[in-house]
């Protein structure tokens, strides 16, 4: 299907002017009837592909992002936000792959108990978020993450997550091995 230059120009305003990614059910909403909100996401997507402005696919939509190759070298005029504590991280991370989870559950995890200012960190950031209560005594809150973390993180959904396993540090396998070797 041929995508015509007035539609493009149509998603690329909409994609610019956005303060959260665009969904093609959005951008369908003000192309013309006859245009498939797809093929002119996919035709933005090749004419911007090697630029240094891309389209990504983040949170479930698309948004324009500076090209991965060039990020690092914007570092030195952009100023980075600050770094989350490594507490608000940790908790970050809990949420992320146990959501939607309570904060008992998340001190119980974690090992240690939580700060409400960890919590309320995140919320204000707007990278967690309620969702519901669990059917359990005191009926708690239910915590997950949000639109804002996926887009925070690049992430196009959830699955986009580094699997657990990938992020340990030293395979289990590499430290029975080690320890093997060392009664040899």
């Amino acid at each position: 299907m041929t995508v015509d230059e007035d539609s493009l120009r149509l998603a690329e305003a909409m994609v610019f002017a956005a303060a959260a990614p665009v969904t093609a059910r959005q951008l369908a909403q003000v192309l013309p009837e006859s245009a498939d909100a797809q093929a002119v996401l996919s035709a933005l997507a090749a004419r911007y592909a090697g630029r240094g402005v891309e389209l990504a696919e983040v949170a479930g939509g698309v948004q324009f992002r500076t090209a991965p190759d060039l990020a690092f070298r914007l570092r030195k005029v952009v100023q980075v936000p600050r770094r989350l504590p490594r507490v608000a991280m940790e908790t970050l991370a809990i949420i992320a792959y146990h959501q939607p989870v309570t904060r008992g559950e998340i001190e119980e995890i974690r090992g240690a108990s939580l700060s409400q200012s960890t919590m309320d960190t995140l919320l204000e950031l707007g990278l967690i978020g309620p969702k519901g209560r669990k059917d359990a005594p005191g009926r708690p809150t239910l915590w997950a993450t949000t639109a804002a973390f996926m887009t925070q993180f690049a992430l196009r959904d959830l699955r986009d997550l580094p699997r657990r396993e990938d992020l340990l540090v030293e395979p289990p396998d590499a430290a029975a091995q080690d320890g093997n070797q060392s009664s040899t």
